[in-house]
């Protein structure tokens, strides 16, 4: 049970319509829709594992590093982290045990690509890319193609649903089965859109377009919320979604409890469209990620590009800190309840790991 903070008051979302105009649109320049299984099959990069080290973190016991290039790439960096658990009672999806990791990457030359999505496979360690795009229909109904920028700092895998954090936007929802691929777009690496009556993303042989979008208000006087992170919230019956902020100096440090409707995995709203949290206003400084397991709060912390970072185990307003648990630059945070595991990513060039670990040692 999660119950209602005062501070609370005032913060909500609003879901826009669904693209499907759009996304059918999309679909048919593509020869419809390839879908997960698809994707699945065609895992094109290799990751491999790594060995834990002074940097790795004092609690992990398991981490993945990526492909050469993608270890060391400035324009991609590694942000938020969700799994098939989250998706699956069973833990698998098709039959796999996947993560999925959000990516937001930095100009170059003045192009921004937006963000994507990773889906790596933990037996195999095959993974794939996947750009996130949005879908147009302009005034004469010709379709128009576009990168989502947005810092994806966190993901949530919930039902048929990709939730996807959006900072001051809110965050935005994929579906799963959208995914469509882009025949031989290695050809125009530097190019999106529409072009010549074939898809462009940015050399991304899988897209996934965005579906709608919660966006975030507030009352007059109160600070709307900050979707820094997400997680799935196993407090309550059906799991809720777990919203936070990143937040240095005077800046808000919160965490909302969204309930999600059982029914479509969306989040529930009122009698006049709002989506409410209940909030807890009490969290910490440089939070990149949190989840609720076994009734207690878990939330990384961010110490510079040269310190392992820490994570706060506890109830808010009483975490105690575990220091050099995690490597340099951790991320979101995500659990996987039958193994009792939580999964972080980390984000700095050359120090990129995917990382493991045993929730029960922060007992």
């Amino acid at each position: 049970m999660v119950e209602r903070n005062d501070a609370g008051v005032g913060v909500h979302l609003r879901r826009t319509q669904e693209n499907d105009a759009e996304i059918d649109a999309l679909a048919d320049v593509l020869g419809g829709r390839a879908g997960l299984e698809d994707l699945l099959s065609d895992l094109k990069f290799q990751a491999r594992k790594s060995l834990a080290g002074r940097l790795m973190g004092r609690a992990v016991n398991r981490a993945i590093t990526w492909d050469a290039h993608d270890r060391r790439d400035p324009v991609w960096w590694p942000q938020g982290i969700t799994s098939s658990a989250d998706a699956s009672e069973t833990g698998e999806v098709h039959g796999r045990r996947l993560l999925v990791t959000t990516w937001y990457s930095k100009p170059v030359d003045g192009v921004a690509r937006g963000s994507r999505l990773t889906f790596l496979d933990l037996d195999t360690l095959r993974y794939r890319h996947v750009l996130l795009v949005v879908p147009e229909l302009d005034d004469q109904g010709r379709l128009r193609l576009g990168g989502l920028r947005i810092h994806a700092g966190g993901i949530v895998w919930a039902g048929p649903y990709l939730h996807i954090a959006a900072t001051a936007r809110g965050f935005v929802t994929c579906r799963v089965e959208d995914l469509m691929r882009v025949p031989g777009d290695n050809e125009r690496p530097d190019q999106i859109g529409i072009v010549d009556g074939r898809v462009a993303s940015f050399g991304h042989h899988y897209i996934l377009p965005v579906r709608l979008t919660h966006k975030a208000y507030a009352d007059d006087g109160v600070t709307k919320l900050r979707y820094s992170f997400l997680s799935l919230d196993r407090r309550s019956d059906p799991p809720g979604l777990l919203a936070g902020e990143y937040g240095r100096g005077a800046q808000t440090t919160r965490i909302a409890h969204f309930d999600l409707d059982p029914d479509t995995w969306l989040p529930a709203t009122d009698e006049d469209g709002w989506s409410r949290p209940l909030l807890e206003d009490r969290g910490l400084a440089r939070m990149q990620g949190a989840v609720v397991a076994r009734g207690r709060h878990h939330i990384t912390v961010s110490n510079g590009p040269t310190t392992p970072g820490s994570v706060f185990t506890g109830s808010p307003g009483a975490l105690r800190r575990r220091r050099w648990a995690v490597p340099v630059g951790p991320e979101d945070l995500t659990y996987w309840p039958s193994e009792d595991a939580l999964w972080t990513v980390t984000e700095y060039p050359r120090l990129r790991y995917v990382a493991r670990m045993s929730r029960s040692w922060f007992d």
